[in-house]
């Protein structure tokens, strides 16, 4: 089904799809992208939105950003039991005992909820996304036949030296390009499969010009 379409008015050029499912999908692009590409390369750019959607990527990216918010959501949880429970070990001695060790139970719950479970979500968020960038890359290839047209998009969004504005860290996964133009995302190996949400672009624009030779 075709998806809603958005325009962000944010002149760094970019987009991304979002949504639960394929019936419910919708595509964004900058209204910088819409500026800086041709017809060929914003169609090369669109068919790698549609490709998430095609290969259920959103759902995917979905589930995961639902998982960091339940980590928020348990330590929001704990943090306010933590807060019972000291206010009735300090009313009660003989309430206080067992409240103190369901107090310790609280804080263990809360420091896993606040320290590693953001931190694990994130990282698996980037190590998904990267690797789901480069099947969309070929998957958009394949719906437009035109392999060399998304290598020039991407060519051009990789100049663009400002960051995309109206994107915050924690969608930066769903982009085609990373908003936030770090510097990791430049790198290779196991740190960068870990903290980046792209490949190095020089990689993608490789795969695809050997694509459109082949």
């Amino acid at each position: 089904p075709r998806p809603k379409v958005f325009i962000v008015p944010d002149e760094d050029p970019n987009a991304f799809a979002t949504g639960r499912d394929q019936e419910h999908a919708s595509i964004a692009v900058t209204k910088g992208l819409l500026d800086t590409l041709n017809r060929e390369e914003l169609q090369a750019v669109v068919a790698h939105e549609l490709s998430h959607v095609r290969n259920l990527d959103i759902r995917l990216m979905t589930v995961i950003a639902a998982m960091v918010g339940a980590a928020a959501l348990i330590s929001d949880w704990t943090g306010r039991g933590l807060l019972r429970s000291d206010g009735g070990g300090s009313r009660d001695r003989d309430r206080g005992k067992s409240s103190g060790g369901l107090g310790i139970i609280l804080l263990v719950i809360w420091l896993v909820a606040v320290i590693l479970a953001p931190l694990i979500g994130q990282a698996l968020a980037m190590m998904v996304s990267r690797r789901r960038e480069y099947l969309a890359d070929a998957s958009g290839a394949e719906l437009t036949r035109n392999p060399l047209a998304l290598a020039r998009a991407l060519a051009k969004i990789d100049a663009a030296e400002a960051p995309t504005a109206a994107i915050r860290r924690g969608t930066a996964h769903l982009c085609i390009a990373d908003p936030l133009g770090r510097a990791i995302g430049l790198r290779e190996g196991k740190w960068a499969n870990l903290m980046a949400s792209h490949p190095p672009m020089k990689n993608r624009i490789a795969a695809l010009n050997e694509m459109g030779v082949q």
